[in-house]
């Protein structure tokens, strides 16, 4: 039973407050995005790291459109039926992307269980549209599950992305409830896949949920099992009242034990404290 919907809203604690966006480079970044209509979850999320992505020459980019197939309980982004395929979306993408003079280009998109291949042509697509006009931009993919289908995650593999993550979102326990059709073990075949290619493999979960200690640990260890190299850790925030309630605000000591324990049982990187996101300093991880 879902009972993360019914519990009194929690206050805020300090350790959550936002920054403001701006400065020249953030203001550049947002011209681009709105006059040429483009998707984001930056935006579309409400990151809380937006301002610093943008200034520093990284944004993420969601293909596919903005309304999803899927209805997680976490997520903002609008849900129902989705429009056509663009497919002159990549190439729309890519000229965008070399317009924002982006460094590091981290691209998502909605579920399109609509689609016969769930979306991956217009992925390898995309990811080559944005190497052929930017050739020194590095690329992160943030893929949904594809069913675990390994020729569609393979079709994205081979595309040329430096890093391909997928989100587990949240420990096994809660997952049913939180996540729309998505399933743990198959986020785990998926995530097996990119693990067992020469790209880097990155995951990440929220914190907040109701999860245990132990089951974090739990989910670092069936990340690490295996082969992820790349982890992201950060504090669940209620988009809206229609989705689930915030259980707890987790301590920034919390997320550095978590980031501690995560370094120590081997990841590479991790990224772990209350306003992280799985796109947070993504430009690091592209390192092999």
């Amino acid at each position: 039973m879902d009972t993360n919907r019914t519990n009194t809203i929690l206050r805020k604690p300090d350790w959550l407050k936002i920054k403001v966006p701006s400065g020249k480079d953030y203001l550049a970044v947002r011209e681009i995005v709105e006059a040429n209509k483009l998707h984001t979850i930056c935006t579309s999320g409400h990151c809380p790291n937006m301002h610093e992505c943008w200034g520093n020459g990284t944004a993420t980019l969601m293909i596919l459109g903005d309304i999803c197939t899927r209805a997680c309980g976490f997520c903002n982004v609008k849900t129902g039926r989705p429009d056509k395929v663009d497919w002159e979306e990549p190439k729309r993408v890519a000229r965008s992307v070399q317009l924002m003079k982006l460094k590091h280009c981290v691209l998502t998109s909605v579920d399109r269980d609509d689609l016969d291949d769930l979306g991956a042509e217009i992925w390898e697509r995309t990811v080559r549209e944005i190497k052929k006009l930017t050739p020194d931009t590095t690329i992160e993919t943030l893929i949904p599950d594809f069913d675990g289908r390994i020729e569609l995650i393979n079709k994205v593999i081979i595309s040329g992305q430096e890093v391909i993550s997928h989100n587990l979102e949240t420990v096994r326990r809660i997952t049913p409830w939180a996540r729309s059709r998505a399933k743990y073990d198959t986020s785990l075949k998926t995530l097996k896949v990119i693990a067992e290619s020469d790209i880097v493999s990155k995951s990440g979960i929220m914190v907040g949920l109701g999860e245990t200690f132990d089951e974090v640990i739990e989910t670092i260890d069936d990340l690490r099992n295996i082969g992820v190299e790349v982890f992201t850790i950060g504090q669940y925030l209620q988009p809206t009242k229609k989705h689930l309630n915030v259980k707890e605000y987790i301590t920034p000591e919390q997320f550095a034990r978590y980031r501690k324990i995560g370094l120590e049982k081997g990841f590479r990187f991790v990224e772990s404290s209350p306003l992280v996101r799985s796109s947070y300093r993504a430009e690091r991880h592209v390192q092999k």
